[in-house]
Parts: C-alpha cells; structure tokens; sequence
C-alpha cells in the first residue's frame, strides 16, 4: 500500500480526519521552509502539500501568489523542490508528501525526468491544477508506473456528469475546492461541502480532502467532522509573509508557523471526539 494509502487506512480506523498543511517550498527561503516542513509530522501533520512555486499561478489567490514570487526571488526552482523531499525522507519515511503546482514546469523539466526524479525524492502524490483528466495522461500514466498518484480536483461545479471524468484515473485521495474562484479568497460554505462530499463519497471510495478557505482551527474543526482531510494553505502562507515582512528571524519564522499548524493539527484531531 502506497504511503498515503496507508496513511489514511490509519486514521479511517482511528475514526479522524487528517491535517494537511500546504506550504509553498524555499518560502521566504529554502533554509527556513525546509525546517519548517521537516517539524510539521511532529506537530500533527498527517500528510504535507508542497508548492512548487512557479511565475504565473493562475489559480492561486494573493497569498499563494505572493510565496511563490518568494520562493522564486530566494532561487528555488523544481530541483530544489525535490531535493527538499529527499532531503525530508532521510529522517522521515511515513509522512507522504504531494506537490503541487502547474504543468509548465514539469514540461520544461522533461516529464519522464520529473517522474523519475520525483520517486527517488519520495514524492507520493502530484496535483497539477492546470492539467485536467483529458489532459493528463502525459503524466498520469508515468507517475502511476512510478507508484505516485495524481490528486484531482473538483469543484462546486462538479456535477454528476462530470465527477465519472474526475474520478476516473484519481488516485491517492480527491482535492474537493470549497469556493468557487481562487484560493483563500473566501469563507467555507460548510452546509454546501458536507452535501457535496456526501455526493461525491457515493462515486468513490476515495478519501474526500477539502481545501480553500480555511483559516481557523474552529473552520478545519467543522471541514474534519464532514471530510476525511482538512487542508490548510493560504493561512499558513500568510503567516509566514507577514513574519518575513516584519523582519523576524528564521528561528521565529518557524517556531510561529509550526506553532500555528499544530493548533489546526489539534482541532482536527479532536473534532468528532
């Protein structure tokens, strides 16, 4: 069983839901994200979404946005990205790991080369977020012989006809986006994602994990008692650009943004207790 099979086997027979972080990877630096990824399984990471920043993210509100520009600024590049998972495997072989990104840089690397590569860091699972199902064989048909999954999306306009299309060729657990529009730029409509995911979890028997839009431990608490995996980014992206705009040490950057993953990590854990 694939590592993030295997992950949320566990948890389903622990009765909870999981806590999955995203961070941008080298945001504001390589150094400090990297310390920060590698303490986020102790504070209650269950699996770890990592952004392959890249120029124009089209589908990312202001502050996926702006981490990129600030990953970017800092050099990091898709072979810095996966260095960071390798680099991450040498003291953790449990947490899976997902990148996630946009095909361009993918392409520009050389997909069989990406593939490769991304086994070897330990990469677990892809979410492409301008590659849909009729577009992706290109690289879900290497990334599945290589044993890494291909996340799909979908969305409050996922209808009954087009869920089959989503569905089929998914892998590792389905990204449900709460909001219509761009990232963290709007409340969760609980009532809305619990019906949803209650649709949806009748076509598949794969995890539902919801993301967008959740920016309190008492929102990811109400997403963990209706979804088999909160997803937290742009709220922790935040976070760290405003440390890193107010000048505070990498020491602080990372002991702030853990301490704020591991509140959300706790009310996730405890939300149907």
């Amino acid at each position: 069983m694939s590592r993030l099979g295997g992950r949320f086997a566990e948890l389903r027979g622990l009765g909870r839901s999981a806590f999955v972080p995203f961070i941008t990877a080298g945001d504001p630096d390589g150094e400090t994200s990297f310390e920060i990824i590698k303490q986020l399984p102790q504070a209650g990471a269950d699996a770890i979404e990592l952004g392959m920043p890249f120029s124009d993210p089209m589908a990312d509100g202001p502050a996926i946005q702006a981490s990129s520009t600030r990953a970017l600024n800092a050099g990091m590049t898709v072979n810095g990205t996966l260095k960071m998972v390798s680099r991450f495997r040498e003291n953790d072989s449990k947490t899976p790991i997902v990148l996630m990104g946009y095909f361009n840089p993918i392409h520009a690397y050389g997909v069989a080369e990406f593939v490769s590569a991304a086994k070897s860091a330990g990469v677990d699972g892809l979410i492409v977020v301008d590659l849909g199902p009729e577009e992706d064989e290109v690289l879900r048909v290497p990334a599945n012989l290589a044993g890494i999954d291909i996340v799909r999306l979908a969305t409050p306009t996922t209808d009954d006809s087009r869920l089959p299309a989503v569905l089929n060729g998914a892998g590792g657990y389905l990204y449900y986006v709460s909001v219509a529009g761009v990232t963290g730029t709007k409340a969760v409509p609980e009532e809305e994602v619990r019906v949803a995911i209650e649709r949806i979890k009748k076509s598949t028997d794969l995890p539902c994990a919801v993301g967008f839009g959740i920016r309190t431990p008492e929102q990811a608490a109400a997403i963990a008692k209706i979804a088999d995996a909160a997803i937290v980014g742009s709220a922790i992206v935040s976070l760290i650009g405003e440390a890193d705009r107010a000048g505070l040490s990498k020491e602080k950057i990372v002991s702030q943004t853990v301490g704020f993953c591991r509140g959300m990590a706790d009310a996730v854990r405890n939300a149907r207790n």
